[in-house]
């Protein structure tokens, strides 16, 4: 062979390897790409949006619909929300009939984001007598350890969709199922501090349900006779209410951040008792508020209602 064949041969190899090496990096600078790129996930809510971020971090970028104090159950969708979902990698929802909105939002977004339900696996607590006998109660999330479970529902879908930073997303679920450990630990010490006669609830809707079975409370009544808190009792309704509150000598109702207060405050006036400050139920609380995140939610919860119920003459 000619040294001019030699070297056409060599600068041919060359061109040939340089080829192979350009198809070798490409797909690893993609992926590379694709890691720095934070996860788009919709939560429906603003409790799951906290207990997603935390799962999340800084590897997911959040979008949440119904933000703090938010009413949920009969949300009016916006366009920016249509488009938040129509990029998102992940749907979180609650499921059991809260967001009632979601599945035409969904299908308006065209959306092809994996849909997680939250409450998924998790057997719901149901009505066991009267007219509303067999509805499914959603408030899963007043109760931590449930909350536990609803993070490794989370967990398991992010590592789906970003395999790459499935021990990220493990350690972070790991870390702040720890802390709900310790909340629940925290709530069952509190609630000792009350006499259990007068472990009584009065709320502005019904939302407690899971939270009174976990801690040994009794639901005696609420202001809203529905698990939405837009409803509107009757007069009838809130006048046996009274009657109840005054026969069973609970002293004291709490109103709520999503439900109107005035009907809380008629039945206190006419039962003659105390009107407690308002629990933080179906959403957060703004930024600065004590129920800006889940935790500071159950906490401040947790430390009125001990506050109010031990305060009972």
């Amino acid at each position: 062979m000619t040294r001019g064949g030699l070297r056409l041969n060599r600068i041919a190899s060359l061109a040939i390897s340089l080829a192979l090496l350009t198809v070798a990096i490409g797909p690893v600078i993609s992926r590379t790409q694709a890691q720095s790129a934070p996860v788009p996930v919709v939560a429906t809510f603003s409790i799951l949006g906290d207990i997603v971020q935390n799962v999340g971090g800084d590897r997911i970028a959040l979008t949440t619909l119904v933000g703090p104090d938010g009413e949920i159950h009969e949300y009016e969708p916006t366009p920016s929300d249509a488009r938040a979902l129509g990029n998102a990698a992940i749907l979180v929802e609650n499921g059991l009939g809260v967001e009632t909105w979601i599945d035409r939002l969904y299908s308006a977004s065209r959306s092809s984001a994996r849909r997680v339900v939250i409450t998924g696996g998790i057997d719901p607590l149901r009505i066991d007598d009267g007219e509303r006998r067999g509805e499914v109660d959603p408030h899963m999330w007043h109760d931590p350890v449930l909350v536990r479970q609803m993070v490794g529902a989370v967990r398991s879908a992010l590592v789906e969709v970003d395999p790459v930073n499935a021990d990220v997303y493990a350690a972070n679920a790991a870390n702040y199922a720890s802390g709900l450990q310790e909340l629940d630990d925290w709530i069952r010490a509190q609630v000792e501090t009350v006499p259990p006669e007068q472990r009584k609830l009065v709320t502005a809707h019904d939302t407690f349900g899971y939270f009174a079975r976990r801690y040994g409370f009794e639901i005696v009544g609420f202001a809203i006779p529905s698990f939405a808190p837009g409803a509107q009792p009757s007069a009838r309704d809130l006048g046996n209410l009274s009657q109840l509150i005054r026969a069973t000598g609970v002293g004291a109702v709490f109103p709520d951040n999503v439900s109107n207060a005035r009907l809380v405050e008629r039945v206190a006036q006419e039962a003659r008792v105390g009107v407690a400050p308002a629990l933080y139920t179906d959403s957060l609380g703004g930024p600065s508020s004590a129920g800006s995140t889940y935790m500071r939610m159950m906490h401040y919860n947790v430390t009125t209602m001990v506050s109010a119920l031990r305060g009972w003459r």
